[in-house]
């Protein structure tokens, strides 16, 4: 049974039966006759005018699906309306730019010519957290489908209304029900996914746990596999950043739905010079954040989209404290409010064997570290064993590449925050995972790369 529950005060939204061994082998069978049926063999050009299709109808129920996103995971109103409007943009890039990125590419012509030509494989499965359940879930999908593969999707137990909303959505768009379809199975179940031979890959976007045991089994099967896990970004502040400026996207960053995003600044790593000064105005920021009901337009912090979620932050930040750690601003679980609700909390001294230090903090809560100069900044940034964004902050451009260049992650960004964009490549390295989402990358990971030779 998959149930729907309101985080911001507990209440039962709507509840899924679990699908059984033999409803999941019919809906793969369904996947196999979509694919093998018309989309296979489409063309780019139709597939692309149904994406665009897509986009409008993600535009003109925007409001519907926002509201769903926030009463089934505590997503603040405006950052769900702004997460389908980031959906129906992701659409509108691979409408645009799908023709170009699978055109056939002529290697040489000689006596003999060479080509590649980029051919759909299959099914492809997905594994999508619920922290971002729209667009986790259309990040994966559209490129795939796009490429002429069908969708299976395994969404987070605690979202089923927005995974049963994405099918509705999709089969209202592209008209075969077997081209995307959400699956409540149970993690037993996946085995099973795999297995068949008509799903040719995975995707995952979620914990370091969860994509070691996904990776492991679809090693057995010999299926390709994209997996985008946890995160502990660092966010470095030199001595020649403006200040203001870097302060203000800190807390966009680490504060953008609640704390719960595995790209956010969750490590302020801050030279000692400018570290009081930057510490002093991130405290009067947050304190000026507004915690409350997430339907409330002008909430910045809502609830934690689990009960057990909010128990594990807390424990995290007791450890720390309880080994040294300094608490900078006092927050932590508001007392005798029903939800899952955490103030905003910063937190200093944190040091090598904290839970603070070692393990990601998902949730509304910050790290700052004081360090004596870049290179001390560097070997902070770099002393996890995540690897998935990093930010720096200079007013020295070849300074602030330096830096970035040194940093292990897969994406940088300078004088400005990680965001995932349809434009850029999008994965991490060391146990944040591998393979890559969006752009060009992402389009060709679930696809045959066929070199043809005439002679």
């Amino acid at each position: 049974m998959f149930k729907s529950i309101n985080p911001a005060n507990h209440t039962h939204l709507a509840s899924f039966t679990s699908l059984s061994d033999e409803a999941l082998q019919s809906r793969l069978e369904q996947a196999e006759k979509a694919f093998r049926g018309p989309w296979k063999t489409t063309t780019v050009d139709h597939r692309c005018r149904l994406i665009r299709q897509l986009a409008q109808a993600l535009r003109t129920q925007q409001h519907h699906f926002a509201q769903t996103i926030s009463l089934e995971m505590g997503k603040p109103i405006a950052q769900a309306e702004a997460e389908v409007a980031k959906c129906a943009l992701l659409c509108d890039y691979y409408a645009k730019h799908s023709p170009a990125f699978l055109q056939d590419r002529l290697l040489f012509d000689d006596q003999s010519q060479g080509m590649v030509v980029y051919q759909p494989i299959g099914a492809v499965l997905g594994i999508m957290p619920w922290n971002f359940p729209f667009w986790q879930a259309l990040r994966f999908a559209v490129p795939a489908l796009a490429a002429g593969n069908v969708i299976l999707l395994k969404h987070a137990p605690n979202v089923p209304q927005c995974a049963q909303l994405l099918e509705t959505l999709m089969v209202d768009v592209l008209g075969d029900p077997g081209l995307f379809q959400n699956l409540f199975i149970e993690v037993e179940q996946v085995e099973q996914v795999l297995a068949h031979p008509i799903v040719e890959g995975v995707a995952l976007t979620g914990s370091e746990r969860a994509g070691s045991s996904v990776a492991a089994l679809a090693g057995r099967a010999i299926k390709k596999c994209v997996l985008e896990l946890g995160g502990a970004d660092a966010f470095i502040v030199l001595s020649d950043a403006d200040l203001p400026a870097a302060v203000e996207a800190a807390l966009l960053s680490r504060m953008n739905n609640s704390g719960q995003t595995c790209i956010s600044a969750k490590r302020l790593i801050v030279e000692k010079t400018v570290a009081a000064a930057f510490t002093e105005q991130l405290i009067g920021a947050m304190k000026q954040l507004k915690v409350g009901d997430p339907m409330d337009r002008q909430t910045r912090i809502s609830c934690l989209a689990r009960p057990d979620l909010l128990d594990n932050l807390e424990r995290q930040v007791n450890q720390s404290i309880d080994m040294g750690a300094e608490v900078l601003l006092a927050g932590g679980r508001m007392e005798g409010q029903l939800g899952n609700y955490f103030r905003p909390m910063l937190l200093g001294k944190v040091k090598p064997g904290m839970p603070a230090y070692e393990e990601e903090l998902f949730g509304p809560v910050a790290v700052v570290f004081e360090v004596a100069d870049e290179a001390a900044a560097v070997q902070l940034a770099n002393d996890s064993r995540y690897g998935l964004g990093a930010a720096v902050w200079s007013a020295d451009r070849e300074r602030a590449l330096r830096v970035a260049r040194q940093v292990e992650a897969g994406a940088l960004a300078i004088n400005n925050i990680v965001r995932s964009d349809p434009r850029l490549p999008f994965g991490g390295v060391k146990r944040s995972g591998f393979g890559r989402e969006l752009s060009k990358e992402g389009i060709k990971e679930f696809v045959n790369i066929k070199t043809i030779v005439v002679n």
